[in-house]
């Protein structure tokens, strides 16, 4: 068991743009599934697939929900969604919770392993809860795949310092897959 931030970005470093929309990286080419041409998108569908629970801040959350236009929660996995907001509840194991202390995302993260059962954690993102959970200790590795793309500001990939060590690379695509073990200090 692992916890995984599995994500897509720009090859500027960005994993949603300056309106917080992730729009951009469907229009990447290669992007659709497998059957046509996707291979990357189906490999994250199969790492989805098999995590056991999911945690996201609430601008993942809110791009999800307007994008699936209404639809129950895509994801099989009980999902954390990180707020201090009020956020429209869609059907779906969602769990709304804050963690303004070290002490509390610690506690977060622990009921998100139990609730995985011995499968991945999956952050979905921001870049800031991923570098939090790296700077804590509990992010194990980040899985990127790189669109071929530069978008010139937006979300960032990783909102915080963390030192990673490289353990694959490789093409999914028109994707450059990475994937990296966080380095604990």
């Amino acid at each position: 068991m692992s916890t995984v931030y599995n994500t897509a970005t720009s090859l500027d470093g960005f994993i949603a743009d300056q309106d917080n929309s992730l729009e951009w990286l469907f229009s990447v080419a290669g992007a659709e599934p497998a059957s046509e041409g996707g291979e990357a998108i189906d490999e994250v569908e199969d790492f989805i697939a098999k995590a056991g629970a999911i945690v996201m801040g609430s601008t993942t959350y809110e791009w999800i929900v307007e994008y699936e236009g209404g639809k129950p929660w895509p994801y099989r996995a009980r999902t954390w969604v990180l707020t201090h907001r009020e956020l429209p509840r869609i059907d779906g194991d969602l769990v709304f919770a804050s963690a303004d202390t070290d002490q509390e995302l610690r506690d977060l993260h622990a009921d998100m392993v139990a609730a995985a059962d011995g499968r991945d954690v999956w952050v979905v993102g921001g870049g800031r809860l991923a570098a939090d959970l790296a700077r804590l200790g509990l992010l194990d590795e980040v899985v990127v795949s790189v669109a071929p793309v530069s978008l010139g500001g937006g979300a960032p990939l990783l909102d915080g310092r963390v030192r990673l060590r490289a353990l694959e690379a490789g093409l999914k695509g028109a994707f450059a897959c990475l994937r990296y073990e966080v380095v604990r200090d």
